[in-house]
């Protein structure tokens, strides 16, 4: 104990504070009043704007001031009252001790510097519940803005930190930070990047909390849950979260689902390859045995009418199926899976339906259906998809095709 006495008393003679006994005693008394007296009015003030706000609050319609008072804003708003007025009376109490008396303001200073922080902070995220509270908000980056808000918020508080410390002015202590502008920049590399991606994100509407998108490049595929300054978090269709650099949603391609989601309809586009040495064409027996398909028998009936019409016009010899126009099995079965999707209850009829051919490759010939699902739930759009290939895969021997299978 003597020791540490010893160590005080030096330091307090370093730092020019040399108290005699009797200034001990009355400092030790000034302080110990000072600080009840302001504890008492913290403990008073900060209930009677604790009561009021509630009152408040019970009586506006508006959410905003409940959420204010979960995040405790009056509460922090109450400690700065205290201080600024134990500011105000400290002169008054150490006149004969100056020393202490900036010693103390300094001290109170830097409680006020600290109080101010958490008030603060205590209404931008009471401003960010209330705006994620709102519809047309809910899908904007609002975290981003907070937190850009909240960075230069601590920076101010920092260099009012060190300048209270130090004793100089404030802007002097700003003014002296142009020389280190280049590695504060360095620094906040990242943020600043990030705030500006979030900002381009939200001018151009790329992408919006709730937006199902897909980035190969860090693995993502799954519903975006947050945007912030640094960080767009997406939870994966297999519940995984995987974290994505703000800055990387203009810096790099990625799709989003949106356009899919806000339209009328899912697309289909998936091909079947059939084996090109099992196309021919249909003799009669063929088409009389499909025109008892009722989604293709008028169609087989006026196509035979239109072929032979032509035929004898042209004086063909139709000994050959070769010679002359004439259908074949793969044409009148592009044609049933037309009609097939066409009569599909899953499809929207407002949109484009269409069976087509593709290039043709070592693989076979595919025939492709492009056609819009009226159900976009992922679920409920590969069971539509698997119902119409199912039937199209058991239908194709009814033509006499076969899908091709690579073997090994």
């Amino acid at each position: 104990m003597e020791f540490f006495l010893n160590n005080l008393k030096h330091f307090l003679e370093k730092a020019g504070l040399n108290p005699s006994l009797s200034d001990w005693i009355s400092i030790v008394v000034l302080v110990f009043v000072a600080f009840v007296v302001i504890f008492l009015m913290d403990f008073l003030i900060r209930n009677v704007i604790r009561s009021v706000f509630s009152k408040i609050a019970q009586r506006s319609k508006t959410n905003f001031d409940d959420i204010m008072i979960t995040h405790k804003v009056p509460r922090n708003i109450a400690h700065i009252v205290p201080l600024v007025m134990a500011y105000t009376i400290f002169p008054n109490i150490f006149f004969e001790h100056p020393d202490w008396e900036i010693a103390l303001k300094k001290i109170i200073l830097l409680l006020g510097i600290i109080f101010s922080v958490r008030g603060l902070r205590s209404v931008f995220n009471s401003v960010k519940a209330y705006f994620k509270s709102l519809d047309r908000l809910k899908d904007k980056p609002i975290d981003s803005y907070v937190q850009v808000v909240m960075i230069f918020i601590w920076l101010t508080a920092i260099f009012a930190t060190f300048a209270v410390v130090t004793g100089v002015s404030f802007w002097e202590f700003m003014a002296g930070l142009g020389t280190v502008s280049a590695v504060i920049i360095l620094i906040f590399k990242d943020t600043i990047l990030g705030f500006v991606a979030s900002i381009q994100v939200t001018v151009n509407d790329m992408v919006r909390i709730g937006d199902w998108i897909t980035f190969q490049k860090f693995g993502a595929d799954g519903d975006v849950i947050e945007i912030n300054l640094a960080t767009v978090k997406v939870r994966n269709f297999d519940h995984t979260i995987t974290t994505i650099p703000t800055y990387a949603l203009i810096s790099d391609s990625f799709k989003n689902w949106r356009g899919m989601t806000e339209s009328s309809g899912r697309r289909i586009k998936r091909a079947l390859n059939f084996r090109m040495s099992s196309i021919r064409h249909l003799t009669k027996e063929d088409l009389k045995t499909l025109s008892k398909i009722d989604l293709i028998g008028d169609y087989i009936a006026q196509k035979s009418d239109d072929i032979a019409t032509h035929n004898k016009e042209q004086e063909v010899d139709t000994s050959l199926l070769i010679n002359g126009r004439n259908l074949t099995n793969i044409g009148v079965f592009r044609k049933y899976i037309e009609s097939y999707v066409e009569k599909h209850s899953a499809i929207n009829k407002d949109l484009m339906i269409m069976a087509r051919q593709l290039q043709p490759s070592d693989n076979g010939l595919p025939i492709e259906i492009y056609a819009f699902t009226s159900d976009k739930r992922w679920q409920n759009y590969e069971y539509i998809i698997a119902d119409i290939f199912d039937h199209i895969i058991a239908a194709s021997n009814t033509f006499d095709l076969e899908i091709f299978e690579r073997k090994f």
